[in-house]
Order: structure tokens, then sequence, then C-alpha cells
């Protein structure tokens, strides 16, 4: 649970940093690069979701 969580934060630093370089700077590759780590995060967060779940019934 413990790694789920320090994943997911990383993953949200890192769509913060690309998404950020998009809106200021025009970068279409960080723009490319935010999107990819978005789905990720949608996947990690659907883990989280279930681990949590069961983490609850214990």
């Amino acid at each position: 649970m413990k790694n789920l969580v320090e994943n997911l934060s990383q993953l949200f630093a890192d769509f913060s940093k690309d998404a950020n370089t998009q809106v200021e700077n025009g970068n279409k590759a960080a723009g490319q690069r935010a999107r990819k780590v978005s789905l990720e995060i949608e996947k990690a967060l659907k883990e989280f979701r279930k681990v949590s779940i069961e983490e609850s019934k214990k």
C-alpha cells in the first residue's frame, strides 16, 4: 500500500511538471508526456481503490 501511494505521488509530480511545461511554454512533447502519465495515474488509482478496499476488510 505504501509503495502504491509513493508511486502515485511520483506520477502526480511528473504530470504536474509536464502539464505546466505545456501550458507555460507550449511544449507539445511535454503535453504528450502528461497525457501518457495521466493514463498511468488512472491505472494506479484503480489499483489503489482495490487495495484500499481489501485493507479495510481486514
